[in-house]
């Protein structure tokens, strides 16, 4: 008799077993699917920058303080399935370089022969600043860490950009009998009509370190002194 119980028994298993494993997968089909996680792809660009001028001859003299703000528009580009993406976009990028008791005497005449030329500051300007403005077109090799929340990833971009010049002015403040007095000047004859800067950028989540180097000076050839720009800064993403 207790043989043909545990034949039963043995028997009864697999249905058992069959059973649990019908409720558990209905179990889990009745629960809530995981959310869709959409990654930030760094559609939108913030840098503020510190700028500098290399290469610059003794004879052109600066403050140790000049900024600039890039800000750029981008799309992202995954490349398959790996951890890399491609992006390219639009923006404006903007820089202020102080003169150190110097002017540029770059009034556009239209005098054959004449240049940028820097010279000693006669009006005793309280600041004398150089301003340019190009339309640019970053393009970056992107790597994230983590390709489902690059918030929350480490990230490192290497890249160009491409840039024509919108505009670019001289403005100097000065004082006369105690009232500031102001005077600009726009021209762009002497500055470069393109610009090309090599980029990289490092960093953790919304955040990282940022710099270019410039691939092409300041000024047209022939028409001012051969200076390089480049610039260091923190690079904001987002989106």
């Amino acid at each position: 008799m207790q043989k043909i119980i545990a034949l039963l028994a043995l028997s009864l298993i697999p249905s058992t077993t069959l059973l649990a494993q019908d409720a558990v997968e209905k179990m889990n089909s009745n629960a809530t699917p995981p959310p869709i996680v959409k990654p930030a792809r760094d559609f939108l660009m913030l840098q503020f920058t510190y700028n500098n001028w290399l290469n610059k001859p003794d004879s052109v003299k600066v403050k140790s303080f000049n900024y600039g703000f890039n800000g750029y528009i981008c799309y992202d580009f995954p490349i398959k399935k790996t951890k890399l993406s491609f992006a390219t976009g639009i923006g404006l990028s903007s820089s202020v370089t102080y003169l150190n008791s110097q002017v540029i005497a770059n009034t556009d005449t239209g005098a054959l022969g004449a240049s940028a030329r820097f010279i000693p500051d006669t009006k005793g300007y309280k600041r004398y600043k150089f301003s340019t403005t190009y339309f640019q077109a970053p393009f970056e090799l992107r790597y994230y860490s983590n390709t489902q929340n690059r918030n929350k990833a480490f990230k490192v971009a290497i890249g160009l950009q491409i840039g024509t010049l919108l505009g670019a002015h001289t403005k100097g403040l000065y004082s006369v009998e105690g009232t500031n007095v102001k005077d600009k000047i726009n021209t762009k004859r002497y500055i470069t009509p393109w610009n090309f800067a090599a980029t990289a950028r490092i960093g953790w989540g919304n955040f990282s370190v940022f710099g270019s180097y410039n691939l092409t000076p300041v000024f047209k050839d022939q028409l001012g002194p051969p200076i390089t720009p480049m610039a260091v800064g923190i690079c904001l993403t987002g989106l």
